[in-house]
């Protein structure tokens, strides 16, 4: 017990079926009066709704995976020409992403909606893209200030997408356990994030809203415990894999995941007993494993368009940004295994 946290300043509303008279409620305690509403097509209707019930200055729907320079440069300049004093993002994490770009710069405050399992919304790290480099952050002042959770607006999110969404969520569980600055706070919020993904992911689709909520509940807890514990091996993987060959973002996590969980966990052994445990099974990786044969996760990065020739690249850009305190050593001959293992979707090892 010799450890700080640091526990991040947000208000957190559940409110199923209420999201429109939730996001008036927050914006009414910010006082603002000129909104930027960020959304794209697919959060239409119930950005449809919220604009109904709050002061809108300007709706942009210019969103573009991995936020790229140009898109925030975009964003920020509607944000300025129509003098915004808050923001509402209504999406999954590129939404959010690109809402954080703007109050980068701006400092407005963020109210988010997540209609996926991503969790961005929970967490103070910014992300921008640039000629395929994409440089990450942290900042509180992207931190959205109140998060708005409704299940009803994930009940028509695609099998698929929520299988990959709710994975990439797992992930944020698994790494901090074992990230740079994780700490007994953090593998608390970790462990009972694990349980609610793996008991409501697989219920998503037969349990309706409330298999929603409980993986709403679960990412959550993800996510803020990633907040804190920071980005360990997997993310740094993950995150200049889609930075360098535009891979979708959830999907990319669901396959890299069991292979550093593989890779970490012998000698991780505190941490691998603790997701064990949440699992409910021996090992954590058995766990994982029960969990992605039960909702069929994605198995290959080829599947996404990485090339086997751009392995060698990856290794490259990746070494120099894997923590020094990765619980297993990294070198070019294993991470290249690692890599190649999830590139052609092998059982990890």
């Amino acid at each position: 017990m010799d450890f700080s946290h640091d526990t991040l300043p947000q208000r957190v509303t559940f409110a199923r079926a209420g999201a429109a008279a939730a996001v008036a409620s927050e914006i009414a305690r910010l006082d603002a009066e000129r909104v930027m509403l960020i959304a794209g097509e697919s959060a239409a209707q119930p950005a449809d709704r919220i604009s109904e019930l709050i002061p809108i200055a300007v709706r942009h729907s210019d969103i573009v995976m991995h936020v790229p320079v140009d898109a925030a440069d975009r964003a920020r300049a509607a944000a300025a020409d129509h003098d915004a004093d808050a923001i509402v993002c209504i999406g999954g994490g590129s939404a959010t992403g690109l809402a954080k770009a703007v109050a980068l710069t701006t400092g407005l405050p963020i109210v988010a909606v997540p209609t996926t399992y991503a969790g961005s919304e929970a967490t103070p790290v910014w992300g921008l893209t640039d000629n395929r480099h994409k440089t990450t952050g942290i900042d509180v002042a992207v931190l959205p200030r109140a998060v708005v959770y409704d299940a009803t607006l994930l009940a028509s999110l695609q099998t698929d997408l929520a299988v990959a969404s709710g994975l990439n969520a797992l992930a944020h569980c698994i790494d901090a356990m074992w990230a740079p600055h994780a700490d007994p706070i953090d593998r608390a919020l970790a462990g009972e994030g694990i349980r609610a993904l793996a008991s409501g992911l697989p219920r998503v689709a037969s349990a309706g809203l409330a298999g929603i909520e409980e993986t709403l509940y679960g990412a959550y807890l993800a996510a803020t415990a990633f907040a804190s514990a920071g980005s360990g091996m997997h993310h740094k993987i993950c995150h200049v894999l889609g930075g360098m060959f535009n891979l979708p973002h959830a999907q990319t996590h669901s396959v890299v995941l069991p292979h550093v969980l593989a890779f970490n966990a012998p000698n991780a052994v505190d941490a691998a007993n603790r997701i064990a445990t949440a699992f409910g099974s021996d090992t954590a990786s058995i766990g994982l494993a029960q969990l992605r044969a039960a909702v069929d996760a994605p198995r290959a990065l080829s599947d996404y368009g990485l090339a086997e020739s751009d392995l060698p690249a990856a290794v490259e850009a990746i070494l120099p940004v894997i923590p020094s305190n990765n619980p297993t050593p990294v070198t070019p001959e294993n991470l290249a295994a690692l890599l190649h293992a999830a590139w052609k979707g092998d059982e990890p090892r």
